[in-house]
């Protein structure tokens, strides 16, 4: 019987999280070692979590046992006679609730919008010199059809490790973009990020600021291929790529013809923080006291980073602060607390220091090409309430006068039509990249970069 259940639990299972409107897919993974003891991961494709390690697994008369201490999370759950199914209650955060598992992995989510070759265009692997700091980023060129040379545009992906597709959440918004964009006569350049993929560079130390020499990178090989109107370069980023192409535009006024700010930032990462923490819970349902609670926790690990630059001390600092805010009275275990100190000394990371102290607002006053500003009305990562009046605003005091400012209604941070504009819907979304942005994003670059080019 034992023999016969581990055979049947061995592998990838699957299930759907129901919470009120919210859904979230989790997937396990056992594996059986030699010495019949079990080990596992646990993925949440919903949240953008893969790989996090089970702390347990035990199997007890057709009963099964999971705890992932790292998320406070446990399963318990019973194997069908067929062995089909396993029907239990996950339980985390004095939270109950049912979830039934399948075998395997769930079913890949269609993605309609996402290109598939032949394409009507040329596409072409590339390397990118970055000259700065010597080192090689890699990249896909695509050049429409027609007659040479074209105006073009470089991407650049959002925070974390992204891949030059900006692939998140199942979907490929940058090669629905490039694709779109290609399609309308404009040359695109899309690059894995520092570190990622085929791109060399150290990730790990760098800052946003570092990021702005890559984009600008780009921009300086796109000048070298004969394909390409070197008048008419220019640059698009999404959230803190938005930022970086500020940024870009800024520091090289005469190298970059016009920015595409999509979702972009407009006041220092701390504000943001905090909004997007508070507008989060409270889509979530979150209770008003934890949400406050929450916030005194940011304000006290902030301060401790503008205060004490040593990274050891800080991160032990903030590490003690994140105690202290546990509501729970249970003892840590050790798995939670080697968590807890992983989270503290993320913190201390230079990208960190510097995103919470960044003004967006002193590079915007110095952005003079022409520039689309684009945000989504359910944006709860990027609040256009905070942040689009901020960049009008230091745009006018530049002395620009040729941006456009557009909300758009209906779209979350990656620029899809949802309903809660909540990171949980972001995979369940059929559509990668809403249809009348993208149209959008075209037709100013006919009305704005086209008339440069019949100068």
């Amino acid at each position: 019987m034992a023999r016969r259940m581990a055979q049947q639990i061995e592998g990838s299972w699957w299930g759907v999280l129901r919470a009120g409107a919210t859904q979230l897919r989790i997937v396990f993974h056992f594996k059986r070692n030699p010495d019949g003891t079990w080990t596992g991961t646990v993925d949440s494709p919903d949240q953008g979590a893969r790989g996090i390690p089970l702390s347990e697994v035990r199997l007890e008369g057709g009963r099964v046992f999971v705890k992932v201490e790292s998320v406070q999370g446990e399963f318990e759950g019973t194997l069908a006679e067929n062995g089909r199914e396993i029907r239990g209650e996950w339980r985390q955060g004095g939270n109950t609730l049912a979830l039934t598992l399948s075998p395997g992995e769930p079913p890949l989510p269609r993605r309609p919008q996402e290109p598939k070759p032949p394409f009507p265009y040329r596409t072409e692997e590339v390397i990118v010199p970055q000259r700065k700091e010597r080192f090689n980023l890699a990249g896909t060129l695509t050049l429409p059809e027609g007659k040479p040379p074209f105006p073009a545009v470089v991407f650049f992906t959002g925070s974390g490790a992204q891949n030059r597709d900006q692939e998140i959440f199942g979907h490929k918004p940058f090669l629905v973009l490039a694709d779109y964009l290609t399609r309308r006569g404009y040359a695109t350049l899309r690059m894995d990020d520092r570190g990622v993929g085929k791109s060399e560079g150290d990730l790990k130390n760098a800052t946003t600021l570092d990021f702005a020499n890559d984009l600008l990178a780009g921009v300086a090989y796109l000048k070298t291929r004969r394909e390409i109107d070197r008048r008419r370069v220019g640059v698009l980023g999404h959230s803190e790529g938005a930022l970086v192409a500020a940024i870009a535009c800024a520091q090289a006024p005469r190298e970059v013809a016009f920015a595409i700010l999509l979702a972009c930032t407009g006041v220092p990462g701390e504000q943001i923080l905090y909004r997007q923490a508070e507008l989060i819970a409270q889509k979530s349902g979150v209770a008003q006291t934890l949400i406050e609670r929450n916030r005194k926790l940011q304000e006290r690990v902030f301060e401790i980073l503008k205060r004490e630059p040593d990274n050891e001390k800080a991160a032990e600092q903030i590490y003690e602060a994140m105690v202290a805010n546990l509501i729970s009275p249970a003892p840590l275990t050790d798995a939670q607390k080697t968590n807890l100190r992983e989270q503290a000394k993320a913190y201390t990371s230079p990208w960190f220091r510097t995103f919470i102290t960044l003004d967006p607002a002193s590079y915007l006053r110095k952005v003079r090409c022409p520039v689309l500003v684009l945000n989504g009305e359910l944006d709860l990562q990027v609040d256009p309430e905070q942040n689009l009046p901020v960049i009008e605003r230091a745009l006018k005091e530049g002395g620009n006068r040729n941006f456009t400012i557009k909300r758009l209604p209906g779209l979350n941070h990656l620029f899809q039509k949802a309903r809660t504009g909540l990171i949980t819907e972001y995979s369940q979304i059929e559509e990668t990249f809403n249809e009348e942005a993208l149209k959008l994003i075209a037709d100013w670059l006919d009305q704005t970069v086209k008339k440069q080019g019949r100068r």
